[in-house]
């Protein structure tokens, strides 16, 4: 395994102390971790995302989708099957799952649906007014001010 050092990027950056975190939760090797449910992430829009997970088998009452922390938790819970089926070759899996997604400052759940299989959650990015750039003015020496202009960028 590799090991980076990141002490370059502190002489540059101002406030991302999570950087580090972030980058050490990526790199360690979750042994919990599965590739069960399958997914997909696709980008719909400029700043809106998607994500689709396979839940074959499972009923909109068995799944959950929560944001805890800047995290997206997406669980499921199949009730004890009590019809007394006996089955001869069981390929389609339902077993529990938990499902976690990091989620970056400012991006929310906008929706989400299950259709077909499938659970779908949209997420969009949306930056406070506050926090878009702006251009701050400038005063000279003679004492006169430089408009302030809004950047609509």
């Amino acid at each position: 395994m590799r090991n980076f050092d990141f002490a370059p990027l502190y002489r540059a950056t101002v406030g991302f102390d999570q950087v580090a975190d972030l980058m050490d939760r990526v790199m360690a090797k979750e042994t919990g971790q599965t590739n069960y449910p399958p997914y997909n992430i696709e980008k719909t829009g400029e700043s809106a995302w998607r994500i689709s997970i396979a839940v074959a088998g499972f009923s909109a009452d068995d799944l959950s989708v929560e944001v805890r922390e800047n995290a997206l938790i997406i669980s499921a819970q199949l009730a004890e099957d009590q019809t007394g089926r006996t089955f001869l070759h069981r390929g389609i899996a339902t077993r529990a799952f938990d499902r976690r997604f990091a989620l970056a400052e400012h991006v929310r759940v906008t929706d989400a649906s299950h259709v077909d299989g499938m659970l779908h959650i949209d997420l969009v990015r949306e930056v406070p007014e506050a926090l878009k750039p702006r251009r701050i003015e400038i005063a000279s020496k003679a004492g006169t001010k430089r408009q302030l202009v809004e950047n609509d960028g």
